[in-house]
């Protein structure tokens, strides 16, 4: 296609000149800031506009507009994207500094990018804009255009905590949830409790199902008979609260209750649910948490939590994109931290009711 030549008058004669960012902007109907912004892949905008800037910039000749965006032309920068949904929450902020203080050692920084829930989101263009040494994606599965925008400047890509089992051509980081829920019955049994109630996660992702699978598989191996109500709730303190308040009104009989909640924060929500029913912690109710953020040693009584090692996760994460670019680390290979439980006053020490219950051993 020929492209339109841009023109300037001298006297009477017209000659071609080089485009401007002010002609691109008034045939792209935006602002000069704007199509500087597109140009150079910097700021938000939606991904239409940016594209009909590049778009018109091509058609004039401008050359800005011949430049892929992809890695800078001196070489791979020192840094590293962390791209999470949220940057507000306890997890989040273990992340980050899990994957700051990796990324450090290695001599690279870390930049903090946001996901958001929009079709025309460009975070896998303002990353390629950047020179990225690569991209860690923590709680979310990158779209096949997301991939393939990454794939096609070369930016290394690892999954960090992945809420589906997709198969992707990814390697990626995670902990062993279905022992962490394992380890959550056994402890409850052992301390006593008698009834149980779990809290599982809405979405029902991978790691919270895994958690909850885990959690009921091994309590109806040692107690097969323990009356037990599953709820779920959506990831929040208020929203496990209203759950856990309409699921302690149907537990049968009677007997220390034993609650196993899908993270920190939800079995926060627990604790008013659970003093609005008249019951106390631990001497009617035993709780146990997953995740062990720092607030949970806060709450009163401490919160006995799986503690998930989530600053370590992160900096793995930071190790094998770092290896990935070195091309030693295998596509589908997925590294797996343990998980470990931390006993607190939750779950308090207390003598076994008798009459109760039975409790057998696993048969495996």
């Amino acid at each position: 296609m020929t492209r339109p030549v841009v023109c300037a008058k001298l006297g009477d004669v017209s000659v071609p000149r080089p485009a401007t960012l002010a002609d691109i902007a008034a045939a792209a109907g935006v602002s000069i800031s704007t199509v500087s912004r597109a140009l150079r892949g910097r700021g938000e905008m939606a991904a239409d506009t940016r594209a009909r800037v590049r778009t018109v910039a091509e058609d004039l000749g401008y050359p800005a507009a011949d430049r892929t965006g992809g890695r800078p032309r001196g070489g791979t920068a020192l840094m590293i994207d962390l791209v999470l949904g949220t940057f507000h929450d306890p997890y989040a902020d273990e992340v980050t500094a899990g994957a700051r203080t990796a990324a450090s050692q290695l001599g690279y920084d870390l930049v903090l990018t946001a996901e958001r829930d929009d079709p025309r989101e460009d975070w896998p263009m303002r990353i390629r804009s950047r020179g990225t040494a690569g991209v860690i994606l923590g709680l979310i599965l990158p779209t096949r255009a997301q991939r393939a925008a990454l794939a096609s400047a070369g930016i290394p890509l690892v999954l960090l905590d992945p809420p589906s089992d997709a198969a992707l051509p990814l390697p990626s980081v995670r902990t062993t949830d279905r022992a962490g829920g394992a380890a959550a019955a056994r402890h409850l049994v052992e301390r006593g409790a008698e009834r149980f109630l779990v809290i599982g996660g809405a979405p029902s992702y991978r790691y919270g199902r895994a958690r909850v699978e885990g959690f009921t598989e091994t309590l109806r191996a040692l107690a097969p008979q323990a009356p037990l109500v599953r709820t779920s709730a959506g990831w929040s303190g208020r929203d496990a609260r209203k759950a856990c308040a309409a699921a302690l009104g149907r537990l049968d009989g009677a007997g220390p209750i034993g609650v196993f909640a899908c993270s920190d924060e939800m079995a926060a929500g627990a604790y008013p649910a659970i003093a609005d029913a008249g019951l106390g912690i631990p001497r009617d109710v035993l709780v146990v948490g997953f995740d062990d953020v720092r607030g949970a040693r806060w709450l009163q009584p401490p919160l006995t939590t799986i503690r998930q090692p989530i600053r370590e996760m992160a900096a793995a994460a930071v190790r094998t994109l770092t290896a990935r670019g070195n091309g030693s680390i295998v596509e589908h290979s997925a590294i797996e931290l343990p998980t470990e439980l931390i006993a607190r006053g939750s779950t308090a020490t207390r003598p076994r009711s008798r009459g109760r219950t039975a409790v057998t051993s696993p048969s495996h």
